[in-house]
């Protein structure tokens, strides 16, 4: 008898005579490939591999050099556009891992990877195949990670979005011959089936009857073997990493219902069902496969954001224009974008004007005016003008390819009720288990005939399929449905908390009001600076930041002043030299008790010399927004660093709770927590750099699109239409998560609890069993699914 190899589990060549050492044994493996990968594995300390594994390894293939070149591609820093992000000084990569077959696989690529010099994070889904690996680029290079994973035995590729869709579209075709071969296989076993129940009313010769038998083994083999198999499969590799599993009491059904079928048959003994687990089988996976749609179904909105990206766009080289591959344009490249064609990347308009439907990402279906020096996005509709585009974000960069990863993200991880429910799910299939030895048991000393079908219908009728999908179902509905609307869930926690929110908290510069400031008015005061010297001394010091009051600066004097040494002070305003004087605008009350209601203060070697008196619009949704938000019986608070009269204004004006002005950073967070410790839940919306501190401390933190690059980075939820009716939208949604949450959590532990009793007095039948287990799972996806009409 040929050997096995220790590694891939494949018969040795003859005359082969390579082996490891594994536990003071020598093992016999089949080539230099397998030996390679082996001693690998064992030499890092890794042997719990191959104790723990459910499947055989792949056998691993040596590389030629056409293979190893590829690899050594995936360095290049053109080619990693399209499937590489930044993360500051790291970069992060979704790996396609072919080879991936339990948790002892996902165990070995993590440990394998993290053991490489600047590898951070690694995240492997065994369900998808799909491995994210976050390392620093200085100390590791790409190839070396997909090189490191082939040393053991497991080919790596990047992520691609149409790969996706293939996996999916295979997945469904999977589900399909599963299905056709249970669904023919089950009509003909019941043929018999009904032929032998009709003999024993009008009499058959026993030969015929076992000859019936033998056919229906035959028949029925291909629905247990092949259909059913999956069920199995999931069942031991949930055992084997100590998992109590949902299709661990469905395969103990089937296959326990077919051993003793097949006892029967081979004996000569008893009664056979063979019709009974087929068509049992055939209701599962019908199941399945329409719990398997509406997931899909859920998830649709991601994948048509993935298929928004044209595929080629018109570069502009001098005076030549030339239609190029949309993935190969790189930045600062210039681009021609004309009526109706899709925007194929992130960039400035330098030229031309249009307007934009930026629906996909705002949920705002008016078309939206571009200038020069307006942002447009990747993935959008250029409607009515032709404009020149200087490319600023390439490949995973852009926005769009950042919503959808922050979306999917926000998906993985899971929130603590999830978690909750996972573990009641294991404890009842654990308990559910105890109940069905004891039906057995009972039924055993009542009616023997009747104990195994009755408990096999306990096993499957109680099964928490419906309790496992009644969360996750809902908040993967709910995600979808507010990133259709421009609301970007970056954190799992957001719909768990916003319902329990008592309190909003609101910066008001660019949050509640639009953030467009105009100069009113320039109060000198100091009579030996003229206010053309002032507001050329004020437009040089502001041209340094990015606060919105900044903007209305801009081109206020024709007089050019270079300051040296500037720096930007958070919540304070902009210092810096000028011929060699130091000067400074900001606060009013930056260097003292200079007592003014202005937004903004020239201060030359600390001392104030005019005042700035600036206005800036009140949003136009806000006062609808306080007024739904209180009525919801939350409270609505400013707290901003403006020191202003305008801040008391706006407060009166909007009828807020409460406001608190002149707010340095550090204030806002120690006002939230005080809050925070009072038993609060609070909510903070805001935009700039100064409210990422506060950012931390909310429970809720949430965005403006427009804001800051840092408050957006920090923030659990970005707005990405800036509008502030976005909040009702969340609030709603979030709200109606909880209820649908609760809604399916009691449909599955009422039907759990009502089943169980009735399957165990022997009243459901196996067949309506499987039926009540699949309903209610159905109806639980269904209920989900009212979400995405919202």
């Amino acid at each position: 008898m040929a050997k096995s190899c220790f590694h891939c589990l494949e018969a040795v060549p003859h005359g082969f005579q390579g082996e490891v050492m594994f536990e003071g044994v020598a093992s016999p493996v089949c080539c230099t490939g397998c030996q390679a990968v082996a001693e690998t594995i064992l030499a890092q300390g890794m042997s719990d591999y191959y104790k723990f594994r459910t499947e055989s390894s792949g056998k691993v293939q040596e590389l030629v050099p056409e293979q190893l070149k590829e690899l050594l591609s995936y360095d290049n820093q053109d080619i990693q556009k399209d499937f590489v992000a930044d993360q500051g000084s790291n970069k992060e990569v979704l790996l396609s891992v072919e080879g991936i077959s339990c948790a002892a696989c996902a165990w070995l690529i993590e440990k394998q990877l993290l053991a490489l010099a600047g590898v951070q994070r690694v995240d492997v889904n065994t369900s998808t195949h799909r491995a994210m690996v976050l390392w620093q680029d200085s100390s590791t290079k790409l190839s070396e990670i997909i090189g490191a994973l082939l040393q053991i035995g497991y080919k790596a590729y990047p992520f691609q979005a149409d790969e996706e869709a293939a996996q999916k579209q295979a997945a469904a075709k999977a589900y399909l011959r599963r299905l056709g071969v249970a669904g023919l296989m089950t009509m003909q076993v019941m043929m018999f089936a009904f032929a032998m129940y009709f003999g024993m009313f009008s009499g058959m010769d026993e030969g015929f009857e076992q000859y019936f038998r033998w056919i229906s083994l035959i028949l029925a083999s291909p629905v247990i073997l092949y259909s059913a198999l999956p069920f199995l499969a999931n069942a031991i590799k949930g055992l084997k990493s100590r998992q109590l599993n949902m299709d661990l009491p469905v395969s103990l059904a089937i296959f326990g219902a077919y051993g003793a079928s097949c006892y029967a048959t081979v004996m000569s003994v008893g009664e056979v069902y063979f019709e009974s687990i087929c068509m049992f089988t055939f209701l599962l996976l019908l199941g399945k496969y329409l719990e398997f749609r509406a997931r899909m179904k859920a998830s649709e909105f991601t994948a048509n954001l993935q298929k928004l990206m044209p595929l080629t766009a018109r570069k502009i080289t001098g005076a030549v224009e030339e239609v190029i591959a949309a993935k190969s344009l790189a930045l600062n490249d210039l681009i021609l974008v004309k009526p109706g064609e899709t925007i194929p990347a992130d960039g400035i308009v330098v030229e031309g004007t249009s307007t934009v439907d930026e629906s996909m990402m705002t949920g705002e279906h008016l078309p939206i005016k571009k200038f020069v020096n307006h942002q447009v996005y990747a993935g959008t509709l250029n409607h009515d003008g032709a404009i020149t585009l200087k490319i600023n974000k390439v490949g995973q960069n852009t926005l769009l390819n950042q919503i959808i990863k922050l979306q999917h993200n926000a998906l993985m991880k899971r929130p603590k009720i999830v978690e909750v429910t996972d573990k009641v799910a294991q404890w009842f299939v654990a308990c559910l288990l105890i109940f069905a030895s004891i039906t057995a048991i009972g039924w055993y000393h009542v009616e023997p005939e009747h104990a195994f079908w009755i408990t096999i219908a306990v096993l499957v009728a109680t099964c928490p399929c419906a309790l496992s999908l009644a969360i996750p179902t809902a908040l993967t509905c709910a995600v979808a449905t507010l990133t259709k609307k421009g609301i970007l869930i970056k954190e799992a926690h957001v719909l768990e908390t916003a319902p329990k929110v008592t309190r909003y908290a609101f910066d008001k510069t660019g949050t509640l009001t639009e953030g467009r400031f105009t100069i009113l008015k320039v109060a000198v005061l100091d009579e030996q600076y003229t206010e053309p010297m002032i507001m050329a001394l004020a437009c040089a010091l502001e041209r340094y930041s990015e606060h919105p009051i900044a903007k209305a600066f801009i081109d206020k004097s024709d007089h050019f002043i270079e300051i040296t040494d500037a720096i930007v002070s958070t919540g304070l305003g902009v210092s810096g030299n000028y011929d060699g004087k130091d000067v400074a605008i900001g606060k009013a009350n930056w260097f003292g008790s200079h007592a003014s209601f202005s937004q903004a203060t020239l201060f030359i070697d600390k001392h104030p010399v005019a005042d700035f008196y600036l206005q800036d619009k009140v949003r136009s949704s806000a006062p609808e927004v306080i007024e739904f938000l209180q009525s919801q019986q939350l409270t609505c608070h400013m707290l901003t660093g403006d020191s202003s009269n305008a801040a008391s204004n706006l407060a009166n004006e909007l009828g807020l709770d409460s406001y608190k002005q002149a707010c340095s950073p550090k204030d806002k967070q120690n006002v939230v927590a005080q809050w925070a410790d009072k038993a609060h839940i609070v909510a903070m919306v805001g935009d700039g750099v100064n409210d990422s501190p506060v950012f931390n401390t909310a429970h809720l933190s949430i965005a403006m699109e427009t804001g800051a690059d840092i408050s957006k980075n920090t923030a659990d939820v970005v707005l990405l239409n800036s509008d502030l009716n976005s909040l009702k939208t969340l609030q709603s949604v979030a709200i109606k998560t909880k209820q649908i949450i609760k809604q399916n959590l009691t449909i599955s532990l009422l039907y759990n609890g009502s089943i169980l009793p009735l399957a165990a007095l022997g009243l459901v039948p196996p067949w309506l069993a499987v039926i009540g287990m699949s309903a209610s799972s159905i109806v639980v996806i269904t209920n989900s699914l009212r979400l995405l009409k919202l």
